[in-house]
Order: C-alpha cells, then sequence, then structure tokens
C-alpha cells in the first residue's frame, strides 16, 4: 500500500516496560522504522534500553516530545497515560502510534484524534496482530466468497485470570481492565476487520469473585480486590448484517472452543488466536467431508509488534494507514457500549463508524 514516505522514520519511545521488547525487535529488523529516542517514568530503565542500542539517547518525556530527529512517538505507557502523552506529541506536530486501547475511554479518544486532525498528524494504534498471515488469509477467504455471504460469527476467550501468571495483576480487576477493555481490543478489531464496522451491540456481564490471590512473584498469596466485571458476553450487529457472538471471561478454566469462526451460507472458517500474528486457518465447505487447510494467502508473515507502526510509515498521508486511530477508535466505542448496555439491559447504537481497513497481500 503505496510507497514509504522518508527512507527511515525516526521513532521515540515512551514506556520501557515489558511490551517494549517485542517492539525493540520488531525495529531493529525494520528497513522503514529507526529508533532515535526512548523515555521512561524510571531514568535507570530507559538508560538500560538506550545503552542497549547504541546511537538511542535516553531523554525526559518533555525531551522526546521534541526532539528534531522524532518523527513518530510510539506510547507504550499505561492505558490510563495514554492521552497524556499522546496530546504532548501532537501539539509538538509529531504523529503517535499506541499500545491498545487508544485511550481509556471514548471521550479522551474523541479529543485526541481531533487535536491530531487540527495539527495534521497522523494516529495509529495496536493491535496490529490483525495485519500478520493468520488473520489476513481469512480475510481473504471472505473477500474470495470461500464462505458465501457472512452470516454470522463467535468470538471466544476463557481463561483463568491473569493472577495466575502476572505478578501484578491488580489493573486487570479494576475499571479499565477486566477481560474485554485487555484482550477485547484483538477479538473486536479482527471482527471488524473481516466483518465491517460494528451497528449496535447488546451485552451482559458478571463477577465471579471479590478477590483474587496473586500466584507468582514476590507478591504470592496477597489479595487483589476484584472491582470491574470479570465475564463479558454480548451480541455485535454489523453493518453488513452479519450477527457476532462474543464471550470475554476471566472466570473460566479452560476451552475447547476456537477463537474465532466465521460462518456463511456456504461454508465455516476457524480463523486463529487474534492475539498472535500467524496460525492455519481452516474451511469448511457446503457439502464437503472434512476441514482443509488453507495456505497462507494475505499478511505480513514473520510478523511482530510494531508492524502496524512501519505500515503507518509506509502509507501515504492522503491514505489511512490500516492500524488507524479511526479504527481503534471504533473498536473502544464498541466495547464501552457493550458495557453500556450490560450495564441497563438494553441494546446500545453504536453511533462511530470506520472504512473496513484494506487488505494486506501476503508479503
Amino acid at each position: 500500500m503505496g510507497e514509504p514516505v522518508s527512507a527511515r522514520t525516526g521513532v521515540g519511545i515512551v514506556g520501557c516496560g515489558a511490551i517494549s521488547g517485542q517492539y525493540l525487535t520488531t525495529l531493529a529488523a525494520s528497513q522503514d522504522l529507526e529508533l532515535v529516542a526512548v523515555a521512561d517514568l524510571d531514568p535507570a530503565r530507559a538508560g538500560a534500553v538506550a545503552d542497549a542500542h547504541p546511537g538511542v539517547r535516553a531523554l525526559t518525556v518533555p525531551e522526546l516530545v521534541a526532539h528534531d530527529d522524532v518523527d513518530v512517538v510510539l506510547n507504550l505507557t499505561i492505558p490510563a497515560a495514554h492521552a497524556e502523552v499522546a496530546h504532548r506529541a501532537v501539539a509538538h506536530g509529531k504523529d503517535v502510534y499506541l499500545e491498545k486501547p487508544l485511550t481509556a475511554t471514548t471521550a479522551e479518544a474523541r479529543d485526541l484524534l481531533a487535536a491530531a486532525s487540527a495539527r495534521g498528524v497522523r494516529v495509529g494504534c495496536a493491535p496490529d496482530t490483525v495485519l500478520g498471515t493468520g488473520i489476513q488469509t481469512a480475510r481473504r477467504a471472505l473477500d474470495e466468497g470461500l464462505v458465501g455471504r457472512p452470516l454470522s460469527a463467535t468470538a471466544t476467550m476463557m481463561v483463568p485470570g491473569h493472577e495466575h501468571w502476572h505478578p501484578d495483576p491488580d489493573f486487570y480487576y479494576a475499571p479499565g481492565g477486566g477481560p474485554l477493555l485487555d484482550m477485547g481490543p484483538y477479538y473486536l478489531t479482527s471482527l471488524v476487520t473481516l466483518l465491517g464496522p460494528v451497528t449496535s451491540v447488546t451485552g451482559t456481564s458478571s463477577r465471579s469473585r471479590a478477590t483474587r490471590t496473586i500466584a507468582s512473584g514476590p507478591r504470592r498469596g496477597e489479595s487483589v480486590r476484584v472491582t470491574t466485571d470479570t465475564h463479558v458476553t454480548g451480541v455485535l450487529t454489523h453493518g453488513s448484517g452479519a450477527l457476532a457472538t462474543v464471550v470475554l471471561s476471566f472466570d473460566a478454566v479452560a476451552t475447547a472452543a476456537s477463537s474465532i469462526e466465521i460462518h456463511g451460507d456456504t461454508g465455516s472458517l476457524i480463523v486463529p488466536d487474534p492475539n498472535r500474528f500467524a496460525g492455519d486457518v481452516r474451511l469448511f465447505r457446503l457439502g464437503g467431508q472434512a476441514w482443509e487447510t488453507l495456505e497462507p494467502s494475505g499478511g505480513y508473515r514473520d510478523a511482530g509488534r510494531g508492524c502496524g507502526l512501519a505500515d503507518m510509515a509506509r502509507t501515504p498521508r492522503t491514505e489511512e494507514h490500516r492500524a488507524s486511530g479511526s479504527l481503534a477508535y471504533h473498536v473502544l466505542d464498541v466495547m464501552e457500549s457493550l458495557l453500556e448496555s450490560a450495564r441497563t439491559g438494553a441494546a446500545v447504537t453504536v453511533t462511530s463508524t470506520c472504512a473496513r481497513p484494506v487488505a494486506v497481500p501476503l508479503g
């Protein structure tokens, strides 16, 4: 999709936590992106990253967003800080790419996108796993009519909860966390990529217990209060007419259900885990005898976190990149609408929309 905007796009990372390692690997291998500077609330952590990458400077956040060599700010802070850091970048005329979700609320997201539009800069957002060969091969199968007219879908994520592996899981059990806002972006971004934007939702939710017990790390045995719902289920009505049933839960032990399934009038697709870039796509044709595995036919091969940022850098500014702010805003709006429906017991109209992202050719 288009030629590179420039030979190399200078990247400044704000937030050098655990997820930054995966982005650093992608940046090191990219022909489009060049890491210039890093910043973190913990200067020592930023310094360690800079020391490991010759030529990279450890700066404060104000220094980084104002740095002449930084073209795009990669915002890997916690969701509560997304909006503040992104606004700083936009005010200095920088593009910004954020980890999911776009911001903590749709109100914050609207303000951010409006500010970026007024300043003439771009906003991108994870997840970019949808640009890998897994989701994109499924996308091509749908576009080629291998299931006929898509009628319905299911998206399922059921796990025991992050306290079983995360040493500091408090965030996941507070407002702004929970299975929907934590993992929902992967599933809902995939559904929008496959089936198009959502027009209305109906949702319900619950929580199974008041506390969770940390199972690993220095806080092992400590209890964490649960102040948000830990099981969310809902039905999404897509503008295409397809209905998608979603179940995201921290209240299960395991599930045999496929991550995502798409069902049409002439076939059914099993779509791989949307938290990963690759995986087998399987098709069962009407009148067939068995599932068949499709060869990869779309998406970036061997992709890693940050490929959406590279895609943004390569996309001419006159075109919308795939992991766009408008797509991330729509997904955030769908998630907020699901929680509102669960709270009120009524269907909620999703007022935002977005373009179905352009498919990624195999490459």
